[in-house]
């Protein structure tokens, strides 16, 4: 009853601050470019790291490596192209939200995104907001989340781009892009497609990573339409058709294969009203898996979970200094799969979200959150977050917040081991950041400390099946550090990007760090370009990780501390008012180090990569 009361003063409130003010006429211009306005405006106490498109051009070969040499994330890639899982300031990958233009895609299965069955192609940027986020997004979105946004510009324009690539291991990768816009019309599309033996050898033996080859499709398609001068509507879908044969050990061999299957469709309808802004979105999300156990056979198991989505936002100026955005949704999950009958779940949350801006110097946040999903008792979230501007060179941040994680199909219903007793994660956080920009340089520094109870685990019960529980508590906190800095002198462009952590996340019973956590990891990227010419080297450092938890007792086991390092180098053949070529090579693990990112799963040796792509 409190649920429903709650649900009806906000819905009360908001009608009432929408007959008193007036909408912010810069809003209706953000909402039609950007689909996830609330990541911009209700982020300002929070560290959000920005990458461009420039470093997706360099990270083409997946988006686990984009990412992996570009931020603060770890990865536990089971063998390179294979299940890829993110570590989120020490958090695990089902804690980790994956946004696309604005709602939630992680699995309703895992709980999870495998970042290798996401492409990049058609993203303008990348965005990675640190800090709990269920708020805002939902479940999961405990240690951060990471945006994927499609922009739609009404500028006049039609561009295109061909790209073609080929590398070691028979890598094969075509990828168009085209855009188009008039006043009233925007539309884009990207389609890309890529094949790989992925047969490399494993350093320091005889053996080659066999049956680890894989090839996938995407389509990234938008369209945005102008009715009238109040109203636009908006089309995003995405789709991703992949096979991947599961490679093997440097001890076992493997003939598994997984089939993936993922469909995207969301539209969206923007009416700039006489007194507010609204935005609805209705959306339809399909995941569908086909594990084989032997690729030679027609035998496997399967899973497929449809969502429909609705949700109704609304952008009300309260006063000059303060706005207010309540935002209703509601979901329901339909399950399917050979471990598990037919699950469904119904979720219904609001959401008001303030934002307060006194002078140029203080920015306040204050975010309440209330779900009601059947089955659970969902608690109420809460968030806040200050910025304070101390001078045009130092901003101070902190941002808190209770967030949430509710039980997956998996969790629940798999058969043998699933547990309905489960009951949802909680964590709260907080964290403090300083800003520090001077010139073409800026110093991002951020202190953070998260603790989560009922921890759900998969662990060995007394009949022999592996079944959850919510047995653990834990705490991560650590340090992280990130620099960027830009230099042009005439014709000369030098850049260099920085990114370090410290990371502690223990199990509050044992004090053990977790598994696959490190402790420490880092990344550099500079980059030189001169005229036609450019070049980039990359390089991670990535500490040691524990793969058994027994690391107190002295018979821990673990992965060793590893540095890999890429280096690139592209020239421009021809650049004309509509035309361009350029030309680019790019080494993998330049020094031919012999590493593993998941223990007895070697990564690849020395590589190489060509590519040519024309613009027209």
């Amino acid at each position: 009853m409190k649920r429903v009361v709650l649900f009806f003063l906000l819905l009360v409130f908001s009608g009432v601050v929408r007959a008193q003010i007036t909408a912010d006429s810069i809003q209706r211009l953000d909402d039609v470019v950007l689909s996830d306005v609330k990541l911009k405006r209700y982020s300002h106490g929070y560290k959000v790291s920005v990458l461009s498109d420039s470093l997706l051009q360099k990270n083409r070969s997946s988006f686990t490596d984009l990412l992996r040499f570009n931020s603060n994330l770890y990865f536990k890639e089971n063998g390179y192209g294979m299940v890829s899982s993110p570590s989120f300031r020490g958090t695990n990958a089902s804690q980790t939200a994956v946004i696309w233009n604005g709602i939630s895609i992680n699995s309703q299965l895992t709980g999870q995104t495998d970042f290798n069955t996401i492409n990049t192609t058609n993203f303008k940027n990348v965005v990675i907001r640190s800090g709990g986020g269920s708020v805002q997004y939902g479940s999961g979105a405990i240690g951060g989340s990471i945006h994927l946004n499609n922009t739609l510009s009404f500028s006049p324009h039609f561009d295109n781009t061909v790209t073609l690539s080929y590398g070691s291991y028979d890598t094969k990768n075509v990828s168009y892009l085209s855009s188009y816009a008039n006043e009233k019309l925007s539309f884009n599309i990207g389609v890309n497609y890529i094949d790989s033996d992925n047969d490399y050898k494993y350093l320091n033996t005889d053996k080659r990573n066999t049956n680890g080859a894989y090839h996938n499709g995407s389509i990234n398609a938008n369209l945005g339409y102008i009715l009238n001068d109040k109203d636009v509507l908006k089309l995003y879908h995405q789709t991703f058709i992949g096979e991947r044969e599961f490679s093997g050990t440097s001890s076992s061999s493997s003939l598994a294969k997984y089939d993936d299957q993922n469909f995207r469709t969301m539209v969206e309808w923007s009416h700039q009203g006489d007194q507010t802004f609204s935005k609805l979105k209705v959306a339809h999300l399909q995941e569908h898996f086909k594990y084989f156990g032997n690729k030679n056979t027609e035998n496997y198991t399967f899973g497929k979970v449809n969502t429909y989505l609705i949700n109704y936002t609304a952008d009300i100026d309260i006063l000059t200094d303060l706005k207010l955005k309540p935002i209703v949704s509601y979901n329901y999950y339909e399950g399917s799969g050979s471990s598990f009958d037919d699950p469904n779940r119904k979720e219904f949350s609001t959401t008001a979200l303030l934002q307060y801006t006194p002078n140029n110097q203080w920015q306040y946040g204050l975010n309440l959150r209330q779900d009601i999903t059947s089955g659970f008792e969902s608690p109420l979230l809460f968030s806040f977050d200050v910025a304070y501007e101390v001078s045009d060179y130092y901003t101070l941040k902190l941002n808190g917040s209770k967030n949430y994680r509710v039980p997956t199909f998996n969790d629940l219903y798999w058969q043998p081991g699933g547990n309905l007793d489960l009951v949802p994660e909680n964590s709260y956080q907080i964290d403090l950041g300083q800003e520090i920009s001077y010139k073409s340089a800026q110093l991002n520094l951020n202190a953070f400390y998260i603790k989560t109870t009922d921890l759900i685990q998969w662990e060995p019960n007394t009949s022999g099946f592996w079944s959850p529980e919510n047995i653990a508590k834990t705490q991560n906190y650590g340090v992280e550090a990130s620099l960027d800095v830009s230099k042009k002198i005439k014709e000369h462009h030098l850049s260099l990007q920085f990114n370090y952590a410290y990371t502690v996340s223990e199990d509050l019973e044992t004090n053990a760090q977790l598994i696959y956590v490190p402790y420490h990891k880092a990344n550099f990227n500079l980059a030189y370009a001169y005229k036609r010419m450019s070049l980039f080297f990359q390089h991670l450092y990535n500490g040691e990780v524990y793969t058994t938890p027994e690391n107190l007792s002295g018979r821990f086991y673990s992965v060793e501390a590893y540095q890999v390092s890429n280096l690139g180098v592209s020239y421009q053949l021809f650049k004309t008012k509509s035309q361009q070529i350029d030309v680019s090579l790019k080494v993998n693990n330049l020094f031919n180090t012999a590493y593993e990112n998941v223990a007895f799963r070697p990564m690849p040796d020395r590589n190489f990569n060509f590519q040519i792509q024309y613009k027209f």
